[in-house]
């Protein structure tokens, strides 16, 4: 009987919330690994039955310690299977995208007509560079989305804010947040269409929702698990080559289904994914690694992770 007590309860990874680094570095934090998540067992009753019918073998702290400051893994049924500090609500910066695209998807408009990059697309707030030239670049629409979520181009996806809907920009940011409240992120705001406003905020409870809801765009799946792309914005027909700025897509033991990476300082480096790992469908949100190499490093020990749970099931 304790036995299949532990098979139909999933148990949930937890910690206490620390805060966010104030000197980020690029140190891999795969060899620093001094945190230890406290654990706590999910009473069935938080489950579905869908999600009891479908639930993982017991799982075991110790095999699976993440250095972002919050995570959070749940399979396609809605079993919890690691949270960490998963309802801190913290900066997203280039996540934001996705609900970018999002937007300018579900507001039907065409995809084909031509959009310029112009001054008021300059970043003033970080001055980060895009190599599409002000009064120079011009993209379709869905080439605008491309760069925006493929390559995370900020210029792109300002473009896109500015000129999907009559009102502007203002009018985009508060479609943003009305679909943000539709999927029942209600610990999201957002303040801008690329990330750079640290005023965009979330929780990685909230973006495994948005994550999901990303997943019925065929345009969002195609695009973020590509691994590069050609486009050429400028008249004289000079290309310009866009790579998906998570690596791992790139990598063939992954089937990534839909990506995105963030970071600006005060939110840290963030992955956002839904893969398929050992035929099982996993929604995936780290936020706020110190390092480069921090999300990236997290994400290969959930994939191994995984693998092992599904392994040991097997042999049952």
């Amino acid at each position: 009987m304790l036995l299949v007590m532990l098979l139909v309860s999933p148990l949930v990874l937890s910690s206490a919330a620390c805060a966010a680094p104030q000197q980020r570095e690029n140190a891999n934090l795969a060899q620093t690994d001094d945190f230890s998540p406290s654990e706590e067992m999910m009473p069935a009753d938080d489950l579905s039955s869908l999600s009891r019918n479908n639930a993982p073998p017991p799982v075991n702290r110790a095999d699976l310690r993440l250095q972002s400051v919050s995570a959070l893994v749940m399979d396609e049924y809605g079993n919890r299977l690691y949270s960490k500090n998963s309802k801190l609500i913290k900066p997203i910066a280039s996540v934001t995208k996705l609900m970018t695209a999002m937007v300018v998807l579900d507001a039907k408009v065409p995809l084909d007509p031509q959009i310029g990059i112009i001054e008021d697309d300059r970043d003033r707030l970080r001055n980060s560079s895009s190599r599409l030239r002000i009064g120079d670049a011009v993209l379709t629409r869905r080439e605008m989305l491309t760069a925006a979520l493929m390559s995370s181009d900020n210029r792109a996806a300002h473009a896109l804010g500015r000129t999907t809907f009559q009102g502007g920009t203002s009018a985009f940011v508060r479609a943003m947040n009305r679909k943000a409240k539709s999927l029942g992120m209600y610990d999201t705001y957002f303040a801008d269409s690329t990330g750079l406003d640290a005023r965009n905020r979330s929780s990685a409870e909230d973006l495994v929702k948005m994550v999901r809801a990303a997943g019925n765009y065929p345009f969002i799946r195609k695009t973020t698990s590509t691994g590069e792309t050609t486009l050429r914005p400028f008249a004289n027909g000079q290309s310009l080559l866009y790579r998906n700025t998570n690596a791992l897509v790139r990598n063939p033991e992954w089937n990534i289904e839909i990506s995105k990476t963030g970071f600006i300082n005060e939110a840290g480096h963030c992955l956002v994914m839904q893969t398929r790992i050992a035929d099982r469908r996993f929604h995936i949100v780290l936020l706020d690694g110190t390092g480069r190499s921090t999300t990236t490093n997290d994400a290969i020990r959930i994939r191994n992770w995984l693998l092992n749970l599904s392994q040991k099931t097997a042999a049952r």
